[in-house]
């Protein structure tokens, strides 16, 4: 065996959900640099399009996809018209950093429709047409905050931690059909999703500090992490939570003592 080819995509189908924009836009193109056919699908046409885009100009194979997740209807549709599917990458997340005394019924709805009901209704039916075809590999955002929390995290929190568990539980179900299910949790990552801290030097800088790399990450480098659980290298890994945060979890607390 050549452990490079345990990396190779060629002739895999991968459809990336959030490829209009930060790590989804990023995802697309690196599975894309590994040999995938990638349907670069968002709710925004114009950035799905401009995602596809790309891709093919880096010399891969592309096409565009709109889909809103939160519309069950829209996803099946999706889901069940692709040609094939062996990869399936979900990215899409909004946050309302708000006191959960101060937050509204409507923006918790708002927050569980897109981060966990869209991200069910994705794993429902990419798994079920994966069960079917006895193969296939589903890659979920979760995040850090499905282990960790802060004020004003609260909703998103429980979305995040509510996607790992329906992932893990997936992989059960679906591990004897042929088809591993694992999820992702970044850590601060520049997006658009993060651009109100950005926008605040302190809060940006306070984050920058707590992880033990000293600063945030670009969505470049939540590549790898994907590559690695879509391709033929983590055959063996299912019902996992790979933590791309640079080392945010493993370290305690903001304050360095004076050793």
């Amino acid at each position: 065996m050549n452990y490079r080819d345990l990396f190779d995509l060629s002739g895999k189908h991968a459809l990336v959900v959030g490829a209009g924009s930060g790590i989804g836009r990023a995802v697309a193109a690196g599975l894309a640099d590994f040999g995938a056919h990638v349907i670069c699908a968002d709710v925004h046409a114009e950035t799905a399009e401009a995602a596809a885009t790309e891709v093919k100009g880096r010399g891969g194979e592309a096409r565009a996809a709109t889909v809103d997740i939160t519309q069950e209807a829209q996803v099946r549709d999706l889901i069940g018209g692709l040609g094939a599917l062996d990869i399936l990458v979900s990215t899409p997340s909004i946050n309302v950093r708000k006191p959960l005394l101060e937050v509204s019924t409507e923006e918790f709805q708002r927050v569980i429709d897109l981060n966990l009901k869209g991200s069910f209704l994705v794993m429902r039916e990419a798994g079920r047409r994966m069960a079917g075809q006895g193969k296939g590999s589903l890659v979920i955002f979760s995040s850090i905050r499905s282990q960790v929390v802060e004020p004003g995290q609260g909703v998103y929190a429980a979305t995040k931690a509510g996607t790992l568990q329906m992932i893990r539980a997936l992989a059960a179900e679906l591990g004897p059909k042929g088809v591993r299910a694992n999820a992702v949790a970044p850590g601060v990552v520049e997006t658009p999703l993060t651009a109100q801290i950005k926008n605040q030097p302190t809060w940006y800088q306070a984050y920058a500090e707590k992880g033990a790399l000293g600063r945030w990450a670009q969505p470049s480098e939540m590549v790898g992490a994907v590559v690695y659980l879509a391709s033929d290298a983590a055959s063996f890994v299912t019902g996992s939570l790979l933590l791309v945060d640079g080392g945010w979890t493993a370290v305690d607390g903001r304050f360095t003592p004076p050793l």
